[in-house]
């Protein structure tokens, strides 16, 4: 990073000895009056955050009428593992699905292989509780499904034509799977399945169906203080997700964001108030059962519709640096947009997810903070990853080469955050 402090001897010392562990940084020399970060952070990054909330927040004096936003994805950006798994989890284990009168009802794109598959494994007729705690083969496939888009026997599981920048079907999936549930139904999943997690052991895993998946979740202390610190700055902080809201409303509840502030995919309710296969849409895109979703680009959507009021097919552009987050942070190529967006900083988690890690490593603006995760850390990425080649997502779900602004073509670029 070519933004780094200049180290003391004894501090290059330590951090050629381990060069891979997150050292604090010093204290940021801004206004006294602005509220103060604390925690360990990678290298400069604590005082290069500092600096924004200092320049930044009304503690600056900025007028209290002109608050400005900082947005954050919520699952490994906010917590450590998935909130919205860690809820279909707890819903498997306790029998709490609704069998679909047909699988192919759930989703617009489900392939007759995967109905077929879950029809099998799962049975289907409507309204019965699917009884998954005790067969392992329906929790297999909804599993499998919502992982890797593929059925058990590794058929595609979703098939057809959508914007892959828009939406991605599997993350769509999960919302419409609770179809014939309420809301208030649907929290009071997630709210047992954040207790169950928050007391599961860092590392410690857990058996559904046949197959291992993470037990636990942590609100990272970090990310907690930055939130709390931007809030007493003078910062509207939004938490925008590619999970269900309901369920990210449970969790964002931890670290002080209500549910106004807090945007994801928003089921549409039948006359009873319960929830059903169709999604709310965005930037003109009509209800649907999952063609925009806070997904990429739809993430950027959601912010310029909810937070700054933008409509139409004009909240899927970028607006003028006053209808823009100044703090933005993620961790996977489904925040890259509204990331980049970011008029003060761009945070990115590194999970070597190729997308988001070619523009934080290219550093075009001068302004991407890249930090590893706060729990186990993933180890470097060996190769480099291949931003002229491959690591751009295209809308038709083909691949590219990522391009800066003017076109020109990003390098690939080697691992050195981790």
């Amino acid at each position: 990073m070519r933004h780094l402090l200049v180290w003391t001897l004894a501090a290059a010392a330590a951090l050629a000895a381990a060069p891979t562990a997150p050292v604090a940084a010093p204290a940021a020399t801004g206004s006294a009056d602005c509220p103060r970060l604390s925690g360990t952070w990678y290298g400069d990054n604590r005082a290069r955050l500092q600096q924004v909330i200092d320049t930044q927040g009304t503690c600056a004096g900025r007028p209290r009428d002109t608050r400005p936003v900082a947005a954050f994805d919520w699952d490994n950006t906010i917590t450590k593992n998935d909130v919205t798994d860690a809820t279909l989890v707890w819903a498997l284990t306790h029998d709490e699905l609704l069998r679909p009168a047909r699988w192919k009802d759930t989703s617009a794109w489900l392939t007759t292989a995967a109905d077929e598959a879950l029809t099998a494994a799962c049975g289907s007729g409507a309204g019965a509780p699917l009884r998954t705690s005790a067969n392992p083969r329906c929790a297999d496939e909804i599993l499998q499904i919502r992982e890797n888009g593929t059925t058990v026997s590794g058929a595609p599981a979703f098939a057809g034509t959508w914007n892959h920048r828009r939406t991605v079907p599997q993350y769509a999936w999960v919302p419409q799977l609770f179809a014939g549930r309420t809301p208030a139904e649907l929290s009071s999943y997630a709210r047992r399945a954040r207790e169950r997690a928050l007391a599961a052991p860092v590392g410690s895993v857990q058996r559904v169906g046949t197959r291992t998946v993470p037990a636990y979740v942590r609100y990272y202390d970090q990310q907690r203080d930055l939130i709390r610190t931007l809030q007493r700055a003078g910062f509207d902080v939004y938490i925008v997700s590619a999970g269900s809201e309901p369920v990210t409303e449970v969790w964002s509840r931890g670290v002080g964001v209500d549910a106004r502030h807090t945007l994801a995919i928003r089921s549409v309710l039948d006359r009873h108030g319960r929830i059903t296969t169709r999604n709310e849409g965005c930037g003109g895109v009509p209800a649907s059962r999952g063609e925009a979703i806070p997904y990429i680009d739809g993430k950027r959507c959601w912010i310029n519709q909810e937070v700054y009021g933008v409509r139409d097919a004009a909240a899927w552009q970028p607006q003028d640096a006053r209808h823009r987050p100044v703090v933005a942070g993620g961790d996977a190529d489904t925040d890259v947009t509204f990331v980049g967006d970011a008029t003060g900083a761009h945070l990115v988690l590194n999970r070597n997810k190729s997308e988001l890690m070619c523009r934080a490593y290219d550093d075009a603006d001068g302004r991407w903070v890249v930090n590893p995760m706060f729990i186990e850390p993933l180890p470097r990425k060996p190769d480099a990853y291949p931003c002229a080649t491959t690591a751009y997502n295209a809308p038709d779900g083909g691949r590219g080469p990522v391009r800066r602004p003017d076109g020109s073509v990003v390098p690939d670029r080697t691992d050195t955050v981790y």
